[in-house]
Parts: structure tokens; C-alpha cells; sequence
């Protein structure tokens, strides 16, 4: 094995570990937990502005109804002044004044029922927007120890992988600029293994079994020459 091949599969093992820790960044608990925390808050956060809306609607229904109810009494209220004064003589007006307080005495009834019914209607919509409010800033807690957490541990992976950073350019310069070149176009397109060790008779990176032929190929190569695999093209080191 040459001193240039086994420097470049320094640099392979490194190029590995370097990817496996940018996998462990982009997938720590932490960053998952809070993409579901998200949705969840996501999620109440668009019920609660639909139980605002609605809540409006029945204050807007409530305020209403009371006004028209004041209103009511009070005309109510001024026509049995007139009844009970002595100001009206005519039983003619008196029999319309004493229907007219009916109807409004009718009416007024009839809005106290939906003042009710309306703050029937918003007691449990008040509850669910309470309820909510209390789970959004346990969410919120739980969201900022997370996102302390977390940048905890990318700190730790990103000194982890500076380190890692450091060897791989150390490694590479000790790699021919070509045979470099050559290593990083395969990596980029097989799955990130662009050398691999030939181990007995079976190529390490596409785990196939090499022909007799390429076998003598590989044991008669001249000093400093490069062999890849046949069958998945990477380069090969015996």
C-alpha cells in the first residue's frame, strides 16, 4: 500500500466521522423535540384565535342585546310613570299605554333569555382559551430549556467537528492534488465513499467479489499507480 493511498483513506475515515457528526447535529433530540413543539403550539395557537373570533361575535351578540334590553326598560319604565301618575285620563290611551308596556315587558323578557344564552355559550369557549393559554406557556418553558439545551449541544458537536476539520486538511495535504480531486468527485456521487480497502477478494465500498483477472490486475499494479473497482468505480487500495 502506498504512503498516498493510505493518506487518503486517513482521509475517508475522517470524511466519514465528519459526516457522521454533521448526521448527530442535524438530528439531535433536541432540534426534534422542538419541531413537535412547534406544531403543538402551531396548533393551539390557531384554536385559540378561532375561539377569539367566536368569543367576539358572542360579546358583540351580548352587547347587543343588552343595550336594546336598557333600552326596553327604560321605555317601559317611563310609559308606567305615565300609567301610575295620573297624566293619562282616557281609558282608550290607557288600555294602549298598558299593552304597549306588555310588549315591551315581553321583549325585554326575551332578551334577558339571550344575554343568558349567550353567556351560557361563551363560559366554555372562556375555559377551552384559558386552558390553552396555560398549555402555551408550559410550551414556551419547556421551548427555551430545550433551545438552551441545544445550543449546548451544538457547541459541543461544533468543537467536535472544527477538531475533525483541523485533521481532515491536515490529512489532504499530505494527498497528490489529483488523486484528491479523483477521491472527491466519486465521494460526491457514491454515497460518500470514494475509496475503499480491498479486503481478500471483495471490493470494502460495493462489498463485491472481484474476478480472478482483476485480482492479478490489482497484485501487478506498478508503484504509485491507482486501480479502481470494476464494478463500483471507486478507488481500490489492496
Amino acid at each position: 500500500m502506498t504512503s498516498a493511498l493510505t493518506d487518503l483513506l486517513s482521509v475517508q475515515d475522517l470524511d466519514l466521522a465528519l459526516d457522521r457528526v454533521r448526521h448527530r447535529r442535524a438530528h439531535l433530540p433536541e432540534r426534534e423535540e422542538l419541531a413537535g413543539l412547534a406544531t403543538t403550539e402551531a396548533g393551539l395557537t390557531g384554536e385559540r384565535q378561532q375561539l377569539s373570533a367566536e368569543r367576539e361575535a358572542l360579546a358583540e351578540r351580548q352587547a347587543v342585546a343588552e343595550a336594546e334590553l336598557e333600552s326596553t326598560e327604560r321605555r317601559a319604565a317611563v310609559i308606567d310613570q305615565r300609567l301610575y301618575g295620573g297624566q293619562v285620563a282616557a281609558a282608550r290611551d290607557l288600555q294602549a299605554m298598558t299593552a304597549e308596556v306588555d310588549q315591551l315587558k315581553s321583549r325585554a323578557s326575551h332578551l334577558e333569555d339571550v344575554v343568558l344564552e349567550v353567556m351560557d355559550a361563551a363560559e366554555p369557549l372562556d375555559a377551552r382559551m384559558a386552558e390553552i393559554g396555560l398549555r402555551l406557556d408550559e410550551l414556551s418553558k419547556r421551548r427555551r430549556q430545550l433551545e438552551g439545551q441545544l445550543a449546548s449541544s451544538e457547541a459541543a458537536i461544533d468543537a467536535e467537528t472544527a477538531e475533525l476539520g483541523r485533521s481532515r486538511t491536515e490529512a489532504a495535504a499530505a494527498v497528490p492534488g489529483d488523486l484528491l480531486a479523483t477521491y472527491e468527485r466519486l465521494r460526491s456521487r457514491l454515497g460518500g465513499i470514494g475509496v475503499a480497502r480491498l479486503v481478500g477478494n471483495h471490493c470494502d465500498g460495493c462489498h463485491l467479489t472481484l474476478s480472478a483477472v482483476e485480482l492479478d490486475r490489482v497484485r501487478h499494479l506498478r508503484a504509485g499507480e491507482v486501480y479502481t473497482c470494476d464494478q463500483c468505480s471507486r478507488i481500490l487500495v489492496p
